[in-house]
């Protein structure tokens, strides 16, 4: 491994850990085989991996979590303070059998994942996907929302939507990659004060929304459960999209019920963030806050722009603190988002929004 080609202008360092040689030998040439990305270094261990880290920094690393020693897990935290700051994708056969592990590592700051196929499965459909994360993660100044190069954040926000603030009726909440981290953040930052209803959705496989509702619920110390049709949207219940449909709302009287629908969103993805908000627009008349944290793409934009128009509230997550600014940078660019800011601050602002007594419109 060449360092002079690692460090060659405008490439995305990859660092490869795994401890198996023919997995790290597959990946080491999928990824050299695009130019745009360059080899930093390859660690049969997690230990070996810290250590050159530290020496030569990466922008991507690729972690599988089972290895001897300290393993993927332990390590994660070291990982995302060396020098670099790099992201974190977890490559690894754990992502299936053990969802539990990969959340965990997800909740902790990894950026995304990726199921390490059997062998005879790392095809061209596979590079091109492992590839096409790597770019996404590595590259923060590109489309469609970049990190750096991005005018302020502040430049986007709506300052005026405050200004006719209405009673927050539902809490919508839409994520993609490095979301589950940045949900964790916010719901951490808004304790149990809040007893909003909290709709979520974030992709994920289904086989991961069990584990990923155990996780909410320990984030935001109430019940999350996964959303099914007929289900009552009330307030201090959270419900989360099932990994096959996207989570609607519908009025029916004075209750709001909960409504699955498998119909293909625009954005493609299965949960989709736009059916969410765009279902909350006619169904509580802009009575409802939407929140768009990090994810890769433009889910949550056509939503969003419903849900404004018909007078809700949208909230994004800041360029600076997302793993990727695409869904947020969307929104923002766009002009729909109120309030531009990190996890933390959003849910901050949250419970401020919702606590406080609304004037009285004239």
């Amino acid at each position: 491994m060449s360092t002079a080609t690692a460090r060659r202008a405008g490439a995305i360092r990859v660092m490869i850990v795994d401890d198996s040689l023919t997995v790290r030998t597959i990946f080491k040439r999928m990824v050299e085989s695009d130019p745009a990305l360059a080899v930093a270094g390859t660690a049969s261990s997690a230990e070996r991996a810290i250590a050159q880290l530290c020496e030569e920094p990466a922008d991507v690393v690729l972690l599988d979590l089972e290895m001897p020693g300290m393993g993927g897990l332990d390590a994660l935290p070291a990982i995302l303070a060396t020098p670099g700051g790099p992201q974190v994708l977890v490559v690894s056969s754990l992502t299936v059998d053990g969802a539990e592990h990969t959340l965990a590592a997800l909740q902790m700051g990894a950026a995304d994942t990726l199921l390490k196929p059997l062998p005879g499965g790392f095809n061209e459909d596979y590079r091109t996907q492992l590839l096409g994360k790597i770019r996404a993660l590595g590259t923060r100044s590109s489309e469609p929302g970049g990190n750096a190069a991005e005018p302020p954040e502040r430049s986007f926000a709506r300052p005026a939507a405050t200004l006719r603030q209405r009673r927050t009726e539902v809490l919508a909440i839409g994520a993609s990659t490095g979301g589950i981290h940045a949900l964790g953040l916010m719901l951490g930052a808004m304790g149990r004060s809040c007893d909003l209803p909290i709709l979520i959705t974030q992709h994920l496989p289904a086989s991961f929304i069990p584990v990923f509702a155990r996780q909410v619920e320990n984030a935001c110390g109430r019940p999350a459960d996964i959303a099914e049709d007929g289900m009552d949207i009330r307030p201090g219940r959270v419900l989360i999209a099932p990994g096959h449909g996207h989570l609607l709302a519908r009025r029916s009287g004075q209750r709001l019920v909960v409504r699955i629908c498998t119909e293909p969103a625009p954005s493609g993805c299965v949960p989709s963030v736009d059916p969410m908000l765009s279902s909350l627009a006619a169904a509580c008349e802009g009575r409802a806050l939407g929140v768009i944290l990090s994810g890769m793409g433009r889910d949550g934009l056509i939503g969003a722009t419903e849900l404004v128009a018909a007078g809700g509230t949208i909230f994004a997550q800041d360029a600076e603190s997302s793993a990727v600014w695409g869904m947020p940078g969307a929104v923002a660019k766009a002009g729909l988002a109120s309030l531009i800011a990190s996890p933390e601050r959003l849910g901050e602002t949250i419970i401020a929004r919702t606590s406080a007594p609304m004037l009285r419109q004239g």
